[in-house]
This record gives C-alpha cells, sequence and structure tokens, in this order.
C-alpha cells in the first residue's frame, strides 16, 4: 500500500507540474528541440561540403535485368561497397535504392506505406564509355547517364537536363560497423525487413579493396568513419542520453532541380506554401513531435511528416518521394535566393545571369536510401504517381465533411444534450460532437466516467435520434494500472514497446504512467482493432467514431517530449528506425478497428494528429494546438495546402484557435475559412471560456450561421470532389499553380485557393480588413462571384470591398456546382434533399461538372456498384445530364429543384426534354443586371437523363 501510494503522490506531482506548465507558458519552448547543430547525425553530413563524391560506381559490376540495373559504389576514403539498384516504374516514375553491398546486420526498410510492388517497366542500356553508361527507362523519352567517377546520376528527357542525383558529391552512407574494443554484433534477432542481397563470392569493391591492402596502400577516414566523433555511439541531449548500439547509421542524398526556384510539400511545417532556402539556419525537420504551441514561419518539426517535396516550373513538375521513416532533415538551396526580380530581369538583360537551379538534400539517421522520382510532368500526373504508390485520400462518410462541434472537454452528459439542444434552438446545423480525454474513466481509453458519464449509449442513442454522431477521444499511451483491463491484455499479450533493456517501456502522459503499444506489430494492431468492437468498448454504437491524438507518440518526460530513440519495438527494431510511422500505424489500426465492427461494412472516420506519407488512406489529420490569433488563421490554409500536395486532403484547423481566447471578429472570419477547408471542427482548450456559436451576441451568431449553412449548402461538391481525390490522387484543395501551372504570378499565393477547378476562396484573414486583393487567374477565362453574380475576367488583380458578412468565394466560367439549399439540422437529415445546380458559362458560352451520389457511408459504392457518378454539360444552349460511369446504379428519390445560369441571356423559352416523355415548357426568371437565368423546378430525379433547352 505504501509503494501504491508513494506512486500515485508521484503521479499527482507530475500532472500538478505539467498543468502549470501549460498555464504559464504562452508559446513553444524551443529548448526541448534539437537544432541541427544538437543532432549529431544532422551536424555530420552537414559539414560535408559540397564538391567532387568520394564514391565511385564500379562500371564492371553492373548488372542488368529485365526491369532493373544493379551496380556497386565503392567509398575511396573507407573502402566500404554500396549496392545501388534502379528501377523504371511504370506511369513515368524511377526508384533508385542504395544499401550496403554486405551489412552487418539487415537495415530497415519502411513496409505498409507502398500499396504494392510498384510494377515497373524494361531498361536498357543505350549508351556507355569508359567512365559512364546511359539507360533508356522505358516509357516516355526519358533516359539517366550514370557517371562513374566521381558518381552522379543526370534524368534527361530528350535532350534536356531534367534533374541530377549527387551531382553535388553529398551521397552520405554511413555504414554499420564494430565499436573500437567491443565485442562482435550480436545476430539479428530476425530476418525481417531491410535484409540486404548479399553472396558468398567477393564483390567488386571488396576484390579492389582486397588488392589495395595487398599493395600496402591505407585507405583514409572519410565522412562515413566517425566512430571517433561525439554522437556517434551516444548522444545527450538535455536530461537524456542516447545509447546507439549500432553506431552511426544516417544516410543522406542530393538533387539538383536546373531551372526550378519554386519547390513545395515537405509538411507539417507552420510555414509559407513555397519553400524557403535554408542556407544559414536550419533545414526543414521531419519529425512527428508534440509541440505545444507551435510558433510560425519556421522549419521546425510538428506533428506529421510526409517526405515529399515538388519542383515546379512552367515547363513541368518534378516530385521526390524519400521513402524512410527515421529523423529527416531536408536542406533546401538556391542560386537565385534572395535575388529581386529586377535583378534577375537586370541578370538576364546583361547576358550574365545562370540558368536558376534548385538543390535538395535529404540526411536521415537510419535507414536506407530509398527514393522515387516522380517525373510529371504535370501537376495531376505527379499526384497520381504518388498516389500509385501510397494510395489515394479515403473517401469519408458524408457526415464527415460536415461541421464538428468540439471542446476539451464537455463536462458530462448533461453538458453534452446542452450543447445539442443549443444547436437546434439557434438554427445552426451541426453533425458531430466531440469528447476530449476527461470523458473516460481517469483516462483510461475505451471507458466513460461512471460519474460524468454513466449512460453513453443513452447519450448516443438521443444523438442518433437526431442524426448526428459522436468522436470520442482514443489515444495510444495506456495507464499502468493493474485494474485496467486494457494494460492488462496488453502486458499479457507482450504488445508494449520494450526498453533497451528488454523491460517494458513507461513515459508520462495524461494518465500519469503510461505504456506505449507497438503499433508496428501486426498482432498488436489486429488486437486493438478488436477493441472497438461492441462487445469490447462498452457503451458505443455504431454512431460513435474516433479520434486519435498524442500519437507522434507524446511522452511527456521523453528527450523532446517523444519516445527514446533506444526503445525496442518487434523485429528488433530501434524506436529511431520508425518513429515516423508510429502514427500511421496507429491511424491505421483505429480505421481497421471501426471497419471490422461494422462486419466490413461502413466506412470509418478517424482523426489524426500524427501522421507519415499513405496516412490519407485512413482518414483526416489537423494542424494541431494553434492558437486565438490572426496569423495562425493566415497559416492554417499553407499548412492544409502542403498537405494536400502530398497527398492528404483531409485537412483542417481548429476553428478559433485551440489556445487562447478568440475575440468575436476573429471567431466570425475563422468559422468563414472554416467553412471553405476540408475538415470543419471548432475545437477549444479546457482554460479557454466557452465559445460555442451563440455566446458573442445576435449578430455573431448571425454571420456564423450564415457561414456554417453555406458549408453545409455545398457538401454534394465537397462529397464530389473527395470522390474524385479518391479515384485519382487529386487534391480537394489545391493551390492556384496547380491548375496554372505557367501562371508565375500563382507560384508564391498561399492566402487563396482552389476547391477542385471550379470555386476560388481567399478568405479574410485580417484584422479590420475592409477590402482583400484577390487574384483571379486564366487568361481569356471569367469568374463570378457566388454571392451577386458580378462576371470578372481574367487575369486580373480584383479588389473586392468586404463586410464582416464577405467570403469571398468565386465560381470559374465553365463549371457546373451542385448544391442543396435546404439546409437542415444535420447532413443526414438533408440526405434526400433536392439539388439546385449552378452553372457559370465560359467564354464560349459553354460549362460542364459532375455530382457523385451513393448512400454516403457504406462501402457499397465500391463493392456492390451502388452509386451515382452524373455529368452535368451546357452547350448550344442546351444544358444535359448523363451518366459519367454506366458502371454505377443506385436508386435515390432526390431530384432538382432549381437551374441556376451565370452569365445567360433572356430566352423566350425553357423546354425540359427527357426520353418517353413529351417536351414541357418550364417557368424561369431572368435579371438582366446580373444576366442570371433561373429554372424553377424541372423535378426531374438526379439519377435520370434528361436535357433542358433555351430557345
Amino acid at each position: 500500500m505504501a509503494a501504491a501510494a508513494a506512486v500515485g503522490r508521484l503521479e499527482m506531482a507530475a500532472l500538478a507540474w505539467l498543468a502549470l506548465s501549460l498555464a504559464v507558458v504562452t508559446a513553444v519552448d524551443r529548448s526541448n528541440f534539437k537544432t541541427c547543430d544538437q543532432s549529431s547525425f544532422c551536424k555530420r553530413q552537414r559539414n560535408v561540403e559540397a564538391g567532387s563524391s568520394p564514391y565511385r560506381a564500379l562500371l564492371e559490376s553492373l548488372q542488368l535485368s529485365q526491369d532493373s540495373m544493379k551496380i556497386q559504389l565503392i567509398n575511396e576514403a573507407n573502402k566500404v561497397p554500396l549496392l545501388l539498384e534502379l528501377y523504371g516504374l511504370k506511369g513515368n516514375m524511377t526508384r533508385i535504392r542504395i544499401n550496403e553491398l554486405n551489412p552487418l546486420k539487415p537495415r530497415y526498410e519502411v513496409p505498409d506505406v507502398l500499396v504494392q510492388d510498384p510494377p515497373t517497366t524494361r531498361l536498357s542500356v543505350t549508351g556507355r564509355d569508359d567512365n559512364s553508361v546511359e539507360l533508356s527507362l522505358g516509357e516516355g523519352n526519358h533516359k539517366l547517364i550514370l557517371t562513374a567517377k566521381p558518381f552522379r546520376m543526370d534524368l534527361l528527357e530528350g535532350r534536356e537536363l531534367v534533374l541530377s542525383v549527387n551531382s553535388r558529391g553529398l551521397l552520405v552512407f554511413e555504414h554499420l560497423r564494430q565499436r573500437k574494443d567491443s565485442e562482435p554484433p550480436k545476430e539479428p534477432a530476425s530476418e525481417g525487413e531491410g535484409a540486404a542481397e548479399a553472396s558468398d563470392a567477393p564483390s567488386s569493391a571488396e576484390q579492389e579493396s582486397t588488392e589495395k591492402t595487398e599493395q600496402g596502400e591505407e585507405a583514409p577516414k572519410g565522412a562515413s568513419e566517425t566512430e571517433e566523433e561525439p554522437g556517434s555511439w551516444e548522444e545527450t541531449f538535455k536530461t537524456h542520453t542516447d545509447s546507439k548500439p549500432n553506431g552511426p547509421t544516417s544516410v543522406g542524398l542530393d538533387f539538383s532541380f536546373p531551372g526550378v526556384e519554386n519547390v513545395y510539400g515537405i509538411p507539417e511545417h507552420a510555414d509559407y506554401l513555397r519553400l524557403r532556402t535554408t542556407e544559414g539556419g536550419d533545414p526543414y525537420r521531419l519529425y512527428n513531435l508534440d509541440v505545444f504551441q507551435y510558433e510560425l514561419y519556421n522549419p521546425m518539426a510538428l506533428y506529421g511528416s510526409v517526405p515529399v517535396l515538388l519542383a515546379h516550373n512552367p515547363q513541368r513538375t518534378l516530385g521526390i518521394f524519400w521513402l524512410n521513416a527515421a529523423e529527416t532533415w531536408v536542406d533546401v538551396t538556391s542560386n537565385t535566393a534572395g535575388k529581386t526580380l529586377f535583378g534577375k530581369m537586370l541578370d538576364y538583360m546583361q547576358g550574365g545571369g545562370e540558368t536558376p537551379q534548385t538543390d535538395v538534400r535529404w540526411m536521415s539517421e537510419s535507414g536506407i536510401i530509398d527514393v522515387f522520382l516522380l517525373l510529371g510532368p504535370s501537376p495531376n500526373d505527379i499526384f497520381q504517381q504518388y498516389a500509385s504508390l501510397t494510395g489515394t485520400q479515403a473517401l469519408p462518410p458524408l457526415f464527415a465533411l460536415a461541421y464538428h462541434q468540439s471542446r476539451w472537454n464537455y463536462n458530462d452528459e448533461e453538458d453534452v444534450s446542452t450543447v445539442d439542444n443549443g444547436f437546434d434552438e439557434h438554427d445552426i446545423p451541426y453533425d458531430v460532437i466531440w469528447l476530449d480525454i476527461e470523458h473516460a474513466d481517469g483516462k483510461r481509453y475505451f471507458t466513460w466516467d461512471p460519474n460524468k458519464f454513466p449512460r453513453p449509449r443513452e447519450m448516443l442513442q438521443g444523438l442518433a435520434a437526431k442524426r448526428r454522431k459522436m468522436v470520442s477521444i482514443v489515444d495510444p499511451h495506456i495507464k499502468v494500472d493493474s485494474a485496467y483491463r486494457i494494460h492488462n491484455e496488453i502486458r499479457s499479450r507482450d504488445f508494449y514497446v520494450k526498453t533497451k533493456d528488454g523491460s517494458d517501456y513507461e513515459g508520462w502522459c495524461w494518465p500519469g504512467s503510461a505504456g506505449y503499444p507497438d503499433f508496428t506489430n501486426p498482432e498488436m494492431r489486429a488486437w486493438w482493432s478488436s477493441m472497438f468492437g461492441y462487445d469490447h468498448y462498452e457503451g458505443s454504437m455504431e454512431n460513435l467514431y474516433t479520434w486519435n491524438d498524442m500519437n507522434e507518440p507524446s511522452v511527456f518526460n521523453g528527450p523532446e517530449v517523444t519516445m527514446h530513440k533506444d526503445a525496442v519495438h518487434q523485429g528488433g527494431w530501434e524506436h529511431r528506425d520508425i518513429h515516423n510511422l508510429y502514427a500511421f500505424y496507429v491511424q491505421m489500426a483505429t480505421a481497421e478497428g471501426q471497419v471490422k465492427r461494422s462486419g466490413g461494412l461502413e466506412r470509418p472516420f478517424v482523426l489524426t494528429r500524427g501522421f507519415f506519407a499513405g496516412s490519407q488512406r485512413y482518414g483526416a489529420v489537423w494542424t494541431g494546438d494553434n492558437a486565438a490569433e490572426w496569423d495562425h488563421l493566415k497559416i492554417s490554409i499553407p499548412m492544409c495546402l502542403s498537405l494536400a500536395l502530398v497527398g492528404i486532403s483531409f485537412c483542417g484547423a481548429d476553428v478559433g484557435g485551440f489556445f487562447k481566447n478568440p475575440e468575436p471578429e476573429l471567431l466570425v472570419r475563422w468559422y468563414q475559412a472554416g467553412a471553405y477547408q476540408p475538415f470543419f471542427r471548432a475545437h477549444a482548450h479546457m482554460d479557454t471560456t466557452r465559445r460555442e456559436p451563440w455566446l458573442f451576441g445576435e449578430e455573431n451568431k448571425a454571420l456564423i450561421r450564415d457561414a456554417v449553412r453555406q458549408r453545409y449548402a455545398l457538401l454534394p461538391f465537397w462529397y464530389t470532389l473527395f470522390y474524385h481525390s479518391y479515384r485519382t490522387g487529386q487534391p480537394v484543395m489545391r493551390p492556384l499553380w496547380v491548375e496554372y501551372p505557367q501562371d508565375a504570378t500563382t507560384y508564391a499565393i498561399d492566402d487563396q485557393y482552389l476547391l477542385g477547378d471550379a470555386l476560388l476562396v481567399h478568405p479574410v484573414t485580417a484584422q479590420g480588413a475592409r477590402g482583400v486583393q484577390v487574384y483571379l487567374p486564366g487568361k481569356g477565362e471569367v469568374w463570378y462571384d457566388v454571392h451577386t453574380h458580378q462576371k470578372l475576367h481574367a487575369p486580373q488583380t480584383h479588389y473586392l470591398a468586404v463586410t464582416m458578412s464577405s467570403i469571398p468565394v468565386y465560381q470559374r466560367g465553365g463549371s457546373i456546382v451542385a448544391r442543396k439549399e435546404r439546409v437542415r439540422r444535420s447532413s443526414d437529415c438533408m440526405y434526400n434533399d433536392p439539388y439546385t445546380l449552378y452553372v457559370a458559362l465560359g467564354p464560349q458560352g459553354t460549362a460542364q461538372g459532375e455530382l457523385f451520389v451513393d448512400d454516403g457511408h457504406t462501402f457499397s459504392f465500391e463493392t456492390k456498384g451502388q452509386y451515382l457518378h452524373r455529368r452535368f454539360s451546357f452547350s448550344g444552349n442546351t444544358l444535359t445530364a448523363s451518366s459519367a460511369d454506366p458502371k454505377g446504379s443506385f436508386e435515390t428519390p432526390a431530384w432538382i429543384e432549381r437551374v441556376v445560369i451565370l452569365g445567360a441571356g433572356k430566352p423566350a423559352a425553357v423546354f425540359l426534354k427527357q426520353k418517353d416523355v413529351a417536351e414541357s415548357r418550364l417557368d424561369f426568371t431572368h435579371e438582366a443586371e446580373t444576366s442570371v437565368l433561373t429554372i424553377r423546378k424541372p423535378a426531374v430525379n438526379i439519377g435520370a437523363d434528361w436535357s433542358i433547352s433555351l430557345r
């Protein structure tokens, strides 16, 4: 008892200290997180200066098979042989893998992120001399020239250089080795992922090394021979010491993009959309971390990591996917950085300007080099290529695209009921109410507080009666408590992550002392998934969904507020090898749990804070613990755009800001912005004042209600965009340059964006704004203000005067957008309601658009073909509805109640024609001032084929 009491006192003291820290800290404590200089491998890699590479390719070792080339590399400083494998991939991609030829033990290779082994294309040697070999990559007009000494690779399209690999000589591969005066390394626990190909026969590099040794030559130590350097075998940061039983194992490689000045991606960072150069500062860091109230406009790591970078110029778009789950730093340099447009023009006029070039250097702590070159050439090609590797954005259930109401924490069942009723009383629609960590019994996940939430099923049934849902939080830190069933089962099954000494790893998090399930273990993930079954998660129902927070993983007393790198996962892999994958696996197991509980019928909804490449397959992400500040509202746009560019379309930011109390103006503007971002959730810290939409006076309530109602009216459009994203990998929310890749004006714009290719949104994000400058792209195109229907010609920068009710949104001429304008209390209540089609005529008097309809929540659209994919086309004064995919079939009573045509003249008459039905005349009105034609009640089913003619 005394021991238990002591543990309890320690737990309370730790949590009290944490609470005090949360109360007094108002910004991130940067001293808790490493800089590159404090990360020994980053510092070592960065100390390698550009120049001639110490690596040489041994051309005599080249082996060419039908789908790959293999060749040995040797570091002429230390004589360690590497194996380079090159694959041409279908879809205009190339894969490069570099590993040790004969490592002392396997090196980690990332599993489960790729959706399949990428299909390959035939390679062939098309040229060769004493120092190089030329390869045809099989598709298109691409070839690769591999230079032996110094080693580099140049990829060309025709005669044009597209990108270069190791042209700056920054390839670094720290080989596994024995520590001086140490015992020989132990054999690996299992022959799992990462086993390199080996041969009993000596390699070309080994033979060469032996010959030189016999001749008495001593090889000098190179960049990889770092046994004596600080941080190689052990590293201390603040009070934490990281043991490194495998020694220094980092890898790095540089890529050069001639003719490129604009690069994007590598989220997550609270920074501009277009990446900045990192010379003179830290590189961008990819290392999933729980960063308390993060700073803006710096390259610090945040909650998630996607190691994908896009390079763009008017001629082409390229991509790099660096498949490595260890801590990674990315340097970006440019020969035009800091030059003004005038300076560049002066260089050009004087004939002395060099070709713009951006260089990108990747540095990871462990693993191998496994990189995919995505060769585009268009932005849409890049999205399809990356999606073919890691999958597309999961199609969310329809309710998940509606409005979510959250707080840390709604106090009890009565509070939930009061808030739920409040939305009805104030006529504001919402779909989902959220419960944070206080809903559980002592922060024991999969439980309910018996005093505050004694009847969870009744609470959920009450929401279901209104056709609403609930989300409860389930975090991956498990309270160490012998009376807690979840903890006991994980321990008994030996599913916890281990310390380097083999005991269960424990750290501090919200429950106090906590264990961390090893989600890299498939058996652990399957068990975790089973816990979402209704027989295991007591009190849960089919309208309860899940939120995975703190899954970086967050460890309050760990180094950099996360897990020790020398913790051990299944197969003996260190946490340093898999760190950025942990959250990916948590969300995967949770999503699969929701699918399993329904017998495989229902689509899941899971929100995650941490993520990696491929996380788009399992749900949504949000931008973490932001603050009620104007700059945090502004940064939500480039943060979500960056995620969209690398496959994760389902993104949003906490409306109103998680920390601090928003003034009414900021809160209103945030609702207006959030209504036009993919994931739309209000959320707030427990120490903030309550901020339900009706608590800020009638005027502000009306403004918020209008913003939320605009979201609900556009749900058919949102759902169709997500269906396209699911099918093709195209981002839902996208930068302007994606649709206008040759318009250099768009390259740095990140305060406005497109939804699909039809709506342009420029939220008001400045305090006291009286107007915004909106750039309308597209030579010869037209845009329509969706509120006033004013027609504007592009390209131009348009000044729009704004009031507090303004949400600047423009529909692109030539598009058709479906809406539902009978807004009810939830999306499910609107399911069978009629549609209104908004037809925005382009300069040639044409327009087209699509609509996807299914049951909104099951996999039947995929497994049974139960869906409608409709196409609408306006040409020759006739609007036609037809099937965009005849493989789908679905019955719905929903019909079309109105057609609004923007930019139309006044017809003499309007006629509806259907198959086997007599032509009928339709009522219409026409506003001459705005050229808007409204056709009333065509009354045709949304799934029917028909045409409407203007005569």
